[in-house]
């Protein structure tokens, strides 16, 4: 019987997956080099570098199962952990997410729609990308990017000075730049017995790199049926357990693959409060052999990030924000410009009422006039 999971990492996604796996009746360690991890308060933390292989042996054998909250982790040290107990999912999904050039690769084999790409390590061979992809492009890191860090768009031939002189110390790939209509992920679940369950496709919206908002459910029912299919060629081929997000764009109404997270997702943190089972703790039934719960929306979402300070959120003023149906997230994080600190969703019964909700939320958080909610409600 599995009582206790090791994480490594230690941030806001480790500290959900513990509050989602308190009800469950498990335990959590937490491997984080930070001494202010957001997640310690749910468990014990561990603080060491991820090379450190005493920390990453006690990680193991103090716990009955492992996972990881990021796809930063180096590989090599999941591999260690796996050695003393099960990780979930396997190392091998980690190395195939970590290098987008692997990634991209691995989609394209699975035939998953893809934008073109090639890789880049020199500036005849960015020369050589420009000239076989074309413009506009994004040239990006293939390692180590999130939030729209490690990445450029080039749109004129003078672009390609400027992005080689910030990116090119790093290995690169240059993508085709996708003009897409919707952003949209899909999450997917899949148990130690391979059965696999899904949320809805969300919508969501990025400003700077960085998820915005999500919203779901968001799509018709063919569209859901052509994104699940994607995600479960991937989760079959890496013989798959946990959670995986899929990151999709839309574009002339057909669905292009960005990159796959494997670990529980920004996008669906909405599934805490509006679905039936949550990502993170369907996540933890796969990964402890349990039976996973029902996807299904018990109500219509809206997700808000917050970034960099949380909002005064200690009454519940309906002249303020909507007193009912809005439920406000603190990751116990410093507060930092840009940071992600923590999240509020909105929930309705209906479009109309998440529609109206959502606004009212928007302009009490002052984000109505940069945020564009009708391309999203």
């Amino acid at each position: 019987m599995i009582k206790t999971v090791g994480i490594l990492g230690g941030g806001q996604l480790g500290r959900m997956l513990a509050q989602a796996g308190r009800p469950l009746g498990l335990d959590f360690i937490f491997l984080d080099p930070a001494a202010d991890a957001c997640a310690a308060e749910w468990g014990d933390h561990i603080q060491a570098d991820w090379s450190d292989e005493a920390a990453l042996s006690e990680l193991g054998q103090r716990s009955d199962v492992a996972t990881f909250d990021f796809e930063n982790i180096p590989d090599d040290s999941a591999r260690l952990v796996e050695s003393l107990c099960p990780v979930y999912p396997a190392p091998s999904a980690l190395f195939a997410s970590q290098d987008r050039l692997r990634e991209k690769t691995l989609l394209q084999e699975l035939e998953i729609p893809v934008a073109p790409f090639v890789p880049v390590s020199s500036r005849p061979e960015l020369m050589a990308a420009v000239e076989k992809i074309g413009l506009p492009g994004v040239l990006k890191t293939r390692r180590f990017g999130y939030d729209g860090k490690g990445q450029a768009v080039l749109r004129l031939d003078e672009d390609m000075e400027r992005a080689w002189q910030k990116l090119g110390d790093y290995k690169l790939i240059y993508e085709a730049f996708v003009p897409f209509d919707t952003e949209c992920s899909i999450i997917a679940a899949r148990g130690r017995d391979g059965l696999c369950v899904y949320w809805p496709l969300t919508h969501n919206l990025h400003r700077d790199g960085i998820l915005a908002i999500s919203r779901a459910p968001a799509f018709s029912a063919g569209t859901q049926q052509r994104a699940e299919a994607l995600i479960g060629k991937l989760l079959e081929h890496l013989d798959y357990t946990g959670v995986m997000a899929l990151e999709l764009f839309m574009a002339d109404g057909e669905l292009l693959a960005n990159e796959f997270a494997p670990r529980v997702h920004n996008s669906g943190h909405w599934t805490i409060d509006a679905a039936n089972t949550s990502q993170f703790e369907n996540h933890l039934r796969a990964i402890c052999g349990m039976a996973l719960g029902n996807t299904n929306n018990a109500t219509r979402a809206l997700m808000f990030n917050l970034l960099g300070e949380m909002p005064d959120h200690g009454g519940e003023s309906s002249n303020q924000y909507p007193a009912t149906g809005v439920y406000w997230h603190d990751y116990h994080k410093t507060a930092r410009q840009g940071r992600k600190i923590g999240h509020v969703t909105v929930t309705a019964q209906s479009d109309t009422g998440l529609r109206a909700r959502s606004s009212q939320l928007a302009a009490y958080l002052g984000v109505a006039a940069e945020l564009n909610l009708e391309s999203v409600l």
